[in-house]
């Protein structure tokens, strides 16, 4: 397990009174101190959370060495595949009509479809993410790369969700945002997120039912995608430490970056659905580190109270956990990556780019109506604001990286 110092490429977000001695960045070191204080300190929960399971089962508990001998994640486009999307390109195109008007049906798969609703299908009951391999993004303008990535993601999700509300200073409904490092812009100062830097991202999850990205270009040097098993963490913690289940499925004061009246909800990370006649039990984790101790140029509110010692060793615990149990996909240029952002939870490690090479992904949200899991009711407000009320005319695809609003200080 690496306990490496982290070189960060913007100014360290300080932390408010009373905080605990927490950063962005996992300290191996003081999560161990922490683990021992708080042992030594006693009167712990010894089971889980009432009605929680005590162990999960399934295709969505694996681990990274094991992963390779029972799934193959990787499903590689053939030629037929990659002519259907150029004549898809065409058609679409010929229709000139908004990219927000972008569906099955004006970017028509007729083989490939099948496959795509069957790894729909395994993102929400399988292994819970895949990643799609052939693409030439380099035959391609921008914006026939943005209508292919668009096109064939609305056969896995027809949904686009919204990820910013405005665009050039202008109300809009942004669907798609770029992950890229900006720190070396004059924009550097207000960077709030790692995502447009170089650093490592810790693991987290994003905001929706699924989470993809398509690589239009990797780094020269490292950058590796990384992705864990939030139910093979879960059994972990409810095994040697039931007692941060409930931390975790106790309420947070979680900061909210986006547009909102209040500049903190209150809500758990891990979520509890009872089995029912047609879905198994299943956990889901919803949870990024800088909601609670800041990142950059967005440091954590100090009018927002501070986390607790239970709460810094939880969310310590499952970065670590979500290190150790971890795969990483081997993401390459042209891959499209797709993962079920309730089931598993994802980070990144710092890349070096060059004048010749700088790693650039693009991002969709995306829901599934047919194969969706059920959203917790104290999110719901959240999913409303990410896919209720888009219409094609009023969605946003930029074709070239900006900030967006949630990791912005001058938003």
């Amino acid at each position: 397990m690496s306990t490496a110092t982290i070189t960060s490429t913007v100014p360290v977000a300080l932390a408010p009174p009373g905080q605990p001695d927490i950063s962005y960045h996992p300290s191996y070191e003081k999560w161990q101190a922490r683990v021992a204080r708080r042992l030594q300190e006693g009167n712990l929960p010894k089971s889980v959370p009432e009605g929680f399971p005590e162990k999960l089962t399934g295709d969505l508990v694996w681990e990274g060495q094991t992963i390779a001998d029972k799934y193959n994640w990787t499903y590689v486009l053939s030629p037929e595949h990659l002519a259907e999307i150029d004549q898809a390109v065409a058609h679409f195109k010929g229709l000139d009509k908004p990219l927000g008007a972008i569906s099955p049906e004006t970017f028509p798969l007729p083989t490939l479809h099948a496959e795509l609703r069957r790894l729909s299908r395994e993102l929400h009951h399988g292994h819970g993410f895949f990643v799609l391999r052939g693409l030439r993004v380099d035959d391609y303008t921008r914006e026939e790369n943005v209508i292919i990535y668009a096109g064939v993601s609305s056969h896995v999700a027809s949904q686009r969700g919204r990820q910013d509300h405005k665009f050039n200073g202008e109300k809009a409904d942004v669907v798609l945002t770029h992950i890229k490092d900006l720190s070396w812009s004059q924009e550097s100062g207000v960077i709030g997120s790692p995502a447009y830097t170089t650093d490592k991202q810790v693991f987290h999850t994003d905001t929706g039912d699924i989470v993809s990205l398509f690589a239009l270009e990797t780094s020269a040097a490292g950058g590796a995608s990384k992705l864990a098993s939030t139910w093979r963490v879960y059994n972990e913690i409810a095994a040697t430490r039931p007692d941060l289940l409930h931390t975790l499925s106790d309420y947070w004061d979680m900061e909210v970056f986006e547009k909102s009246d209040k500049p903190y909800t209150k809500r758990p990370l891990v979520f509890h659905f009872p089995a029912t006649d047609s879905t198994p039990e299943r956990i889901a984790l919803q949870y990024a580190r800088r909601y609670f101790v800041g990142f950059g140029a967005l440091p954590r509110n100090p009018n927002i109270p501070p986390i607790t010692e239970a709460q810094a060793e939880a969310l310590d615990t499952l970065h670590f956990l979500g290190d150790k149990f971890c795969v990483n996909t081997d993401f390459q240029k042209g891959d499209m990556q797709y993962i079920n952002n309730l089931a598993i939870f994802h980070a990144r490690d710092g890349f070096t780019d060059t004048p010749e090479k700088r790693r650039h992904l693009i991002r969709l949200w995306l829901r599934d109506p047919e194969n969706a899991w059920e959203t917790p009711s104290v999110l719901q407000w959240r999913w409303d604001q990410l896919y209720k009320d888009i219409t094609p005319e009023s969605e946003v695809f930029p074709l070239e990286p900006y900030i967006r609003s949630a990791s912005n200080k001058g938003r």
